[in-house]
């Protein structure tokens, strides 16, 4: 979620997308972005030794966490399958290899299967749909967390795939999926794109229009949102 978080019922605030699930309170504190990745993975040939521990939090659904040898180069493609259409991601292992492993065993394990995205934002410089959490209060996670890959000039543009979080290095199962370009600060891993019939799928979504009950900008869809499947490969 994003920076200036407002504790709503879902944690969710306005140019800052922020997975309150993670943090006690889910504030999101603005910090210099190039300082953000607080433990730096070490390499293992194409291989990368990520961590992921527990963040204290009740996990919204039962899940292992990931394996801590994640791939370390090339993509990976994956189907988000929803009630409005399917939307196609490519994920970037290359870059940012800890994320897409976390992304993909929780695909993997059914973590996404029947939730809802809970919140979209359709304005000027702020246009993203925010999904991932099973409970749709925003607030809900896969009761790990991990750190941040940033390399602190992450831009926003319609297509990216990106990682929501409570601050530095509290990533964990909600992500969000901008669909106009958003202008939002380099704080949020970016781990993939969207294709073009995604993005279709998306504006349809955004045509129902939400209810505005976020302080910070957008709020819940007027239709309800919910991720059928997430398949990879």
């Amino acid at each position: 979620m994003l920076k200036r978080l407002a504790t709503v019922a879902a944690c969710l605030s306005v140019l800052v997308l922020s997975a309150c699930g993670n943090e006690g309170d889910g504030a999101d504190s603005a910090s210099d972005p190039s300082s953000e990745t607080s433990s730096e993975p070490t390499a293992a040939g194409e291989t990368i030794t990520c961590d992921y521990p527990e963040d204290g939090q009740e996990p919204a659904r039962e899940v292992e966490a990931p394996d801590a040898e994640a791939p370390a180069e090339g993509t990976v493609t994956a189907t988000m399958t929803t009630n409005f259409g399917d939307i196609g991601l490519t994920l970037d292992a290359a870059t940012t290899p800890c994320t897409v492993n976390s992304f993909v065993s929780l695909a993997e394990q059914g973590f996404y299967d029947d939730t809802p995205c809970p919140r979209i934002g359709d304005k000027d410089g702020f246009g993203i749909l925010q999904c991932g959490d099973p409970t749709g209060t925003g607030s809900g996670g896969a009761g790990y967390s991990f750190a941040d890959e940033l390399s602190g000039d992450e831009t926003y543009p319609a297509g990216t795939l990106a990682m929501a979080n409570a601050g530095p290095d509290t990533n964990g199962s909600q992500f969000f999926l901008v669909f106009r370009d958003s202008q939002l600060p380099p704080s949020y891993t970016v781990f993939g794109t969207i294709d073009e019939a995604g993005l279709e799928v998306i504006d349809a979504i955004a045509a129902e229009g939400n209810d505005n009950s976020n302080p910070a900008g957008g709020g819940a869809p007027n239709k309800d949102v919910t991720i059928e499947e997430v398949t990879v490969g």
